[in-house]
């Protein structure tokens, strides 16, 4: 044996074979010095369309490099840990123990019976919950205890699931919760609501052009309206109107007690795919909300910095993975490329 093979093999087993394969499993962005440090924000992306595999770990970077957060991201994988957006296999759960906060950006996903059961106990507790784009209908197909968190859920007490229960919305075209507009050939402007103008969530934000579809919404009526959309008739900034498009919800914060348990806050919007926030203000938003859901929103600073960390060249959202051999670990640390196709 090589003494190379050697102390490798004596750093796994003093290490401890399954930290040594958890560590693979994710992505962990230590945080520094700023407002938050000592707090833990889980990210969970998987979703088929809208590129959260790339949204997340972006924003991420943000928050730990320059707000100071630990930030862990876990993505849908296969049973051989490339990263599958979309997948109901999302290795890492048991970090929710120590979550501060979670930021969510799934899809119709169907995990397992324990990993729903470390997910439930995180709302039991009343967390601070973000979710973007397709996470108001994040759960279909659940059977059995964890049913009622399926996104068409419609027993009397837990009507539309967890999207509509947590969030505040689901997805439910006959209701009025869907597509709004030609999604892919019209993009979406967002503006602040002018009587809600100063809250905290909206400090700083500028203009907002988001490449993907408008959605429409109805969110629950305890939810403060902070901006809706319009839809463009095409997908340049600047683009005219479509006028026969009256604007819709687009973010909103709201407080959501899971089964009669403590309050949490919320923040939800249905835009943040990974080209929306190439736009400064929606990325601000979704920056100045994370704070805000965290209840530090005295640090929000309509002056701070929410530039890009390390690389972000952002693919167009589509059905079609945009990666087919990434893993968690090629995008560890501040300068690597999110997503190398």
């Amino acid at each position: 044996m090589s003494r190379s093979m050697a102390l490798l093999m004596v750093g796994v087993f003093c290490c401890g074979f399954a930290k040594a394969a958890s560590a693979a499993e994710h992505v962990v962005y230590e945080g520094g010095e700023g407002v938050g440090k000592g707090k833990h924000i889980l990210f969970i992306a998987s979703d088929h369309e809208y590129r959260g595999e790339e949204t997340c770990p972006a924003i991420a970077r943000i928050l730990a490099k320059r707000y100071g957060f630990k930030c862990t991201v876990l993505f849908g994988q296969t049973e051989d840990g490339v990263i599958k957006p979309g997948s109901s296999l999302i290795p890492g759960i048991e970090v929710i123990d120590d979550a501060d906060m979670l930021f969510l950006f799934m899809r119709f996903i169907n995990p397992s019976d324990q990993w729903l059961a470390k997910f439930e106990s995180y709302l039991k507790r009343g967390g601070p919950v973000l979710g973007l784009r397709t996470t108001t209908h994040a759960f279909n197909g659940i059977k059995g205890e964890y049913a009622f968190l399926n996104f068409n859920h419609n027993s009397e007490d837990f009507v539309g699931g967890f999207g509509r229960q947590v969030l505040g919305e689901t997805w439910n075209p006959k209701l009025g919760a869907g597509h709004y507009g030609r999604n892919h050939q019209f993009a979406t402007a967002m503006h602040p609501v002018p009587e809600n103008q100063d809250h905290p969530v909206l400090r700083g934000v500028g203009e907002m052009h988001a490449m993907a579809g408008a959605y429409s919404a109805r969110p629950m009526p305890n939810s403060t309206i902070l901006a809706t959309n319009q839809v463009l008739e095409g997908m340049e900034v600047g683009s005219a109107p479509v006028a026969d498009k009256p604007p819709q919800p687009a973010a909103w914060v709201r407080t959501y007690r899971y089964r009669g348990g403590p309050e949490g806050r919320v923040f939800c919007s249905t835009q943040g795919a990974s080209e929306d926030i190439l736009s400064e203000g929606v990325r601000r938003l979704i920056v100045n909300a994370t704070l805000w859901c965290m209840g530090l929103e005295d640090a929000i600073d309509a002056d701070s910095d929410v530039s890009f960390i390390g690389g972000y060249n952002p693919t167009t959202f589509s059905f079609q993975p945009s990666i087919t051999d990434a893993r968690p670990g090629d995008i560890q640390g501040f300068d690597t490329p999110i997503l190398k196709p």
